[in-house]
């Protein structure tokens, strides 16, 4: 406590507030896209972008229409209005029961019984939803390359402290509220809330300690939202949008701005004030914790996010201990390597060394998938380790640092490998394939072919294309890389020149800067014709 008191004494006295304690979001807005960073204790935890203009899919609601049913693949395909139609699985389209691992149900009939719903299963579902029917859907995952987005009929609208499921009369609370009291004053207010038929709630985490005023506020609000969305599903013609999830602002501010948060600094006087109108409803003191930055220099520079960016999406990622993991991603899964490096240990002992080196890599790993966003398979090469209890303390450790994440995973104890297979929910596309794009010169792979290599490749096409063309048209110009020209003029002239003779042909050489290393260009000298293999 003391130590808190001279911290803000230090703070107000210099001006300067200590950036490596305490949890942060800091937001940048710029004229093509908004980030917005997540720190704890200085360090970079969860990182997102949004480029200005986008449409907000998942979370969304459209109204749309079946356009074909796939029993084979248990799934329909729904128009609606995007590029490409959306999935909907058949138990995506099953009215769906609470899930037991995230919260408690409770039952607000006040019998003690429990509820009975009609028993539908994936064979009526061709029959529920024939082809041309409509239907109301919500976006649970957004397009993925060539795969259009991911749809259910589960429909679910988040609040700051309330998830209203308004076609789901199940209540409960989430169980991410450990306390016994805490957990028995929700329940009596979630008792003796006045709510709609056929509609359920689920109390999030920062419905803890909060007042049944402001509880039933957002509850309001929530059936408001509702109301709109069915007004625009009875009024308008498919296939629509209903509603829209917020942007990236709002969002901050309905799922980061908890009791946690000690500040949202934002460098755009325009969103600070959008921010703290939307908090003021429900408490002026979150308020005090939205900042305006005005500099100097750039915000993620004076918070130092900038660099910590630069450095988290390399391949190889270092550890504080001096090891280093290795993340490659493949069309199947994301593999990830655990090495020791540089981490030697004091005492020398190489169990201690391993298992310290396995406890970091476990979290910065879960950190790497937030940071990011990568969905999928998983596969985790920890260092091999000979005692059982120590790949429970890492397994365990795994867990722990994944239960934060917001997107949900599935974690498997560590194989007799050494491997660790998880899975994690993929919410959006990942972070690298909204930056980058393939490299045109290796296609995304990587790699690219050797001078050597080449000089192979253009000695084989030269010697195919010769065979084939007849003497008065065996004079050809070659336009290569300089790597290339380097390595036939000081290594494989007399190959070329053999060459030559063998077909009495004659090849002109030239250089191209422009092009990469794989490419090159045969042609005929007397048409200037490119000639194909």
């Amino acid at each position: 406590m003391a130590f808190a008191i001279v911290k803000k004494i230090k703070e107000f006295f210099t001006g300067q507030k200590d950036l490596s304690s305490g949890t942060r979001i800091v937001i940048n807005c710029e004229r093509l896209e908004n980030r917005v960073a997540l720190l704890e204790g200085g360090v970079l935890e969860e990182y997102s972008i949004e480029r200005v203009g986008t449409t907000h899919l998942v979370g969304s609601v459209y109204k749309g229409r079946i356009k074909n049913i796939e029993p084979g693949l248990k799934a329909m395909f729904v128009d609606i209005g995007l590029d490409k139609n959306a999935f909907l699985h058949f138990w995506d389209a099953i009215p769906e029961a609470l899930n037991a691992q995230a919260m408690e149900e409770i039952d607000r009939g006040g019998s003690g019984k429990p509820k009975k719903h009609k028993n539908i299963t994936a064979k009526d579902i061709p029959s529920l939803y024939p082809v041309g029917s409509e239907i109301l859907v919500q976006i649970t995952k957004g397009p993925v390359g060539n795969k259009g987005p991911r749809v259910t009929t589960n429909i679910s609208l988040a609040g700051r402290l309330l998830v209203l499921m308004p076609q789901n009369d199940s209540c409960g609370i989430s169980r991410k509220i450990e306390d016994p009291k805490e957990r028995t004053r929700l329940r009596h207010i979630v008792e003796k809330l006045h709510m709609p038929d056929g509609m359920g709630i689920i109390m999030r985490t920062e419905a803890a300690g909060k007042r049944n005023r402001h509880i039933i506020r957002d509850l309001s609000i929530l059936i408001e939202q509702w109301n709109e969305i069915v007004e625009r599903r009875d009024g308008d013609k498919v296939p629509v949008c209903c509603f829209e999830e917020p942007d990236v602002f709002e969002r901050t501010v309905r799922d980061f701005l908890t009791e946690d948060i000690d500040e949202i600094a934002c460098d755009d006087v325009v969103v600070v004030q959008r921010m703290k109108e939307i908090v003021a409803p429900i408490s002026k003191r979150a308020m005090r914790r939205i900042t305006h930055f005005t500099g100097p220099g750039s915000i993620f520079d004076r918070y130092n996010v900038q660099r910590q960016i630069d450095t988290a999406f390399y391949r190889q990622v270092w550890l504080r201990c001096g090891g280093y993991i290795v993340i490659d991603q493949t069309e199947a899964l994301i593999s990830i390597d655990v090495n020791t490096g540089r981490n030697k240990g004091k005492s020398g002992h190489d169990d201690k060394v391993i298992l310290e080196t396995n406890l970091e890599a476990a979290a910065e790993v879960a950190r790497q998938l937030r940071l990011r966003n990568m969905g999928g398979l998983v596969v985790v090469d920890f260092i091999d380790m000979k005692q059982r209890r120590d790949q429970q303390a890492v397994y365990k450790a795994m867990i722990d640092h994944t239960r934060r994440d917001k997107a949900k995973t599935q974690i498997l104890p560590i194989s007799q490998f050494g491997l660790m297979e998880m899975t994690r929910q993929r919410l959006h596309e990942s972070l690298a394939d909204a930056l980058y794009e393939p490299c045109p010169h290796c296609s995304g792979h990587g790699q690219i072919k050797t001078p050597l290599t080449m000089s192979v490749e253009i000695q084989r096409r030269l010697s195919s294309i010769l065979q084939r063309l007849n003497d008065n048209e065996r004079d050809l110009v070659v336009v290569i890389h300089p790597d290339v020209m380097q390595r036939l003029r000081t290594s494989d002239d007399q190959i070329l020149v053999e060459l030559e003779r063998k077909y009495q042909a004659r090849m002109t050489f030239r250089t191209d800067s422009s092009f990469n290393r794989e490419h090159y260009h045969i042609s005929s000298a007397r048409t200037g014709e490119e000639i194909k293999a």
